[in-house]
């Protein structure tokens, strides 16, 4: 739990580019583990903000020519500053922009982390995906079946890029190429509220401010699933969106230690 109360007390400056979507929901979950956000995102102020800022997430859901321009630039300064940065791949399973777009964003900036769902990985492999819109499409999902091949992919991708690969879904998979964690916690309800993906980029890129890529990766998709599991019983989605940022504030170590489901491979 170092990381976490590393955050909590040196309160780093964690700049996002996220859609306008989520951009608040984003902001108040970086606010709630105890770093400050940034979300700035005009072309002739980024790089400056960027540089200045312990940590970026780039986020390509409701993408625009502006963000597009801004998000490269800030990525490129932060490859230079050596700032540690996180792109989530929304959409690129459904959308050539995107796919074309991520790809570029990867060889250029050289992401400390690369987030997606299956689908989404998949297609940044090269390899043909079954997304549903932004969502991993059913013939993607990891089952027992085609684990070991999936696994090996992802440590390859990771090898290739220097990123560590955080795929989310069912089962969460985050390997840096030669370690490889399993992650259990979470609930249906996730999913069932916009933005909480966007919401975990800005959590890794706060978690990742501290430089322990791997570890900052996998605190943050497990606290998700923690209080996600620790949210759920309520009226509706409205109710979880409330509880989840409340938990995600309130969360002991303890609580932690005593509900995370994680294997490491």
């Amino acid at each position: 739990m170092q990381i976490r109360q590393s955050v909590k007390s040196k309160k780093p400056l964690i700049h996002c580019i996220t859609n306008p979507i989520s951009i608040n929901d984003c902001a108040n979950m970086v606010l709630a583990v105890g770093a400050k956000p940034i979300m700035a995102e005009h072309p002739l102020e980024v790089a400056e903000i960027t540089s200045v800022s312990e940590s970026l997430g780039v986020n390509l859901g409701n993408i625009t020519d502006i963000r597009m321009e801004s998000m490269l630039i800030s990525g490129k300064t932060a490859l230079e500053k050596k700032i540690p940065q996180v792109i989530d791949l929304v959409g690129v399973g459904c959308s050539k922009l995107r796919l074309d777009y991520a790809k570029k964003f990867i060889s250029e900036c050289r992401p400390s982390v690369i987030k997606g769902n299956m689908s989404e990985i998949k297609a940044i492999c090269g390899i043909k995906s079954s997304a549903k819109g932004i969502d991993v499409g059913t013939c993607d999902v990891v089952t027992e079946e085609n684990f070991d091949e999936n696994i090996e992919m992802l440590k390859v991708l990771s090898l290739q890029t220097g990123s560590v690969i955080a795929v989310t879904g069912v089962v969460d998979i985050i390997t840096n190429g030669t370690h490889t964690y399993l992650i259990t916690n979470g609930c249906e309800m996730l999913s069932m509220v916009t933005g909480t993906g966007c919401m975990l980029t800005a959590l890794i890129a706060s978690y990742i401010s501290s430089k322990s890529i791997l570890e900052g990766t996998v605190l943050a998709i497990a606290l998700m699933g923690i209080c996600g599991e620790l949210s759920q019983y309520v009226k509706g989605t409205g109710s979880f969106r409330t509880e989840l940022i409340d938990n995600m504030f309130s969360i002991s170590d303890d609580m932690i230690i005593k509900k995370i489901r994680y294997e490491l491979k």
